[in-house]
C-alpha cells in the first residue's frame, strides 16, 4: 500500500498543471483513520505502516520530487460524519494536496462527495466496501487496498461446493452488508441458509 501511495504521491508532485503545488515546496497528505473508536486497532497499524513505509520509500527523507512530505493526522472515531467534515476542514482550511483513509467502509461512503467537491484525491485505505470504488464512486477516489469482492472470491473458492449449507455473520453496516452481498453474488453451488447482521458495537454474541 505504501508504495502504491508514493507513486500517487510523486505523481501529484510531479503535476506542473496544480498551482498550489508549482507553488509550494511542500506536499501535505491529511491521514484521516480510526485513532480510537470501534476500528481503532486497524487505524493504528495503517498509520505506522503508512509512516514507515513513505520513511522507507524515501531514504529517510520524506521528500519526494524534491518536494517535502508533511503527513496531518485527523482522529474519526469510526464516525461517519466526522470523518466527512475532517475532510472537508482538511481540504479548506489545511490546505492538503491529497488525503489518505479512512479505515471505516461507513467513513470512507460519507467522504466521497467531499473529495469530489473540492476535487483532490482521496486515497482510500483500508475500507473494503464494494460500493467505494463501484456506484458511489468519483474520479478522485483511488484504492490501494483489497475490496470485499476480492475477500468474497477467494472464501468462495474455499467453500463454495454441493451440498454445502452457509450461515453469514457480519456488522450492520456498510462493510459486513457489502461483504455478505459480494460472498452469495461469488456462490456458484454452495447455499446461503441465513444472514445475521449486529450492531457494530456489540459485545454480546449470544442472540446472533
Amino acid at each position: 500500500m505504501q508504495r502504491r501511495t508514493l507513486i500517487a504521491v510523486a505523481a501529484l508532485a510531479a503535476a506542473a498543471s496544480a498551482p498550489a503545488l508549482a507553488q509550494s515546496d511542500t506536499i501535505k497528505i491529511a491521514h484521516i483513520y480510526s485513532k480510537t473508536g470501534p476500528l481503532e486497532a486497524y487505524g493504528k497499524q495503517t498509520q505506522t505502516g503508512l509512516m514507515m513505509g513513505l520513511n522507507y520509500a524515501t531514504g529517510g527523507t520524506m521528500t519526494v520530487a524534491g518536494k517535502k512530505i508533511t503527513v496531518i493526522e485527523k482522529d474519526d472515531q469510526g464516525k461517519p460524519d466526522l470523518g466527512k467534515s475532517l475532510l472537508a476542514a482538511a481540504y479548506a482550511d489545511d490546505k492538503v494536496d491529497l488525503a489518505i483513509g479512512p479505515t471505516s467502509s461507513g467513513v470512507a461512503l460519507a467522504m466521497l462527495p467531499v473529495a469530489e467537491e473540492y476535487k483532490k484525491i482521496l486515497l482510500v485505505e483500508p475500507a473494503v466496501a464494494d460500493s467505494i470504488t463501484g456506484d458511489k464512486w468519483n474520479k478522485y477516489i483511488f484504492r490501494t487496498g483489497r475490496s470485499s469482492s476480492q475477500d468474497a472470491i477467494s472464501n468462495a473458492a474455499a467453500m463454495d461446493k454441493d451440498g454445502v449449507s452457509i450461515a453469514t455473520l457480519a456488522q450492520d453496516y456498510a462493510f459486513g452488508r457489502d461483504g455478505v452481498k459480494a460472498f452469495k453474488d461469488a456462490l456458484k453451488h454452495a447455499k446461503i441458509v441465513h444472514e445475521e447482521y449486529l450492531p457494530q458495537n456489540t459485545t454480546d454474541f449470544t442472540a446472533g
